[in-house]
């Protein structure tokens, strides 16, 4: 469903440049699903079917800004939980807000993002609900890239993470699919290996 409706793409010959610098043969922006009732209403229901299995006491959702917001509140609405938004850091304005929404104080927590790359940006959120005494259970995801550093991430802050897809079922899928040639298969493998050094030769 990514591939179909462009949500990811692969151009292994003419390769992305990421706000890191890193050069990338996939470009991934999961907000394009929300254009598409169909593929919305699946992701929507697959990250319900996520939380009520790996997370079933789970008392809120709260989204990741930005990209996570929207996902979470459908996610919310089907769970019919409380829902609230968590930016990366407070608001520069107004009441300085960081947490959106209504957080009790241990109240249980499960966060919603739509794609995990190191996991840095989506952890800062988890430190700010946990500093506000939110007991964050875990987090769902639409995709990851599958990185190593990402993993060791999410478990030095002691957090699950659950995806709905990943880097390597999305090239076979392509393979399968034939989206991309069976020989830039190869070439994909070894950017997320060593994302900062591929293609720089």
């Amino acid at each position: 469903m990514l591939l179909d409706v462009k949500a990811v793409r692969l151009r292994p010959d003419e390769p992305f440049t990421w706000s890191s610098g890193w050069k990338s043969p996939i470009y991934c922006d999961n907000r394009v699903t929300l254009s598409y009732p169909d593929v919305r209403t699946y992701i929507k229901n697959a990250l319900a079917d996520a939380i009520r299995q790996h997370f079933p006491t789970a008392g809120a959702i709260a989204g990741v800004a930005t990209a996570g917001i929207a996902q979470g509140a459908l996610v919310a609405d089907i769970l019919n939980l409380p829902y609230l938004y968590v930016r990366p850091e407070p608001k520069k304005h107004g009441m300085g807000n960081q947490i959106e929404g209504r957080l009790q104080e241990g109240q249980s927590v499960v966060l919603i993002e739509d794609l995990i790359s190191t996991g840095g940006s989506s952890l800062k959120v988890v430190d700010a609900l946990r500093q506000a005494g939110a007991e964050v259970l875990g987090m769902a995801a639409i995709f990851t890239y599958g990185f190593p550093v990402a993993a060791q991430n999410f478990a030095d802050k002691g957090v699950e993470l659950v995806c709905l897809s990943n880097y390597e079922t999305l090239i076979n899928e392509a393979q399968q699919l034939n989206y991309i040639p069976a020989e830039a298969a190869t070439s994909l493998a070894a950017w997320r290996q060593n994302p900062a050094e591929w293609n720089k030769n």
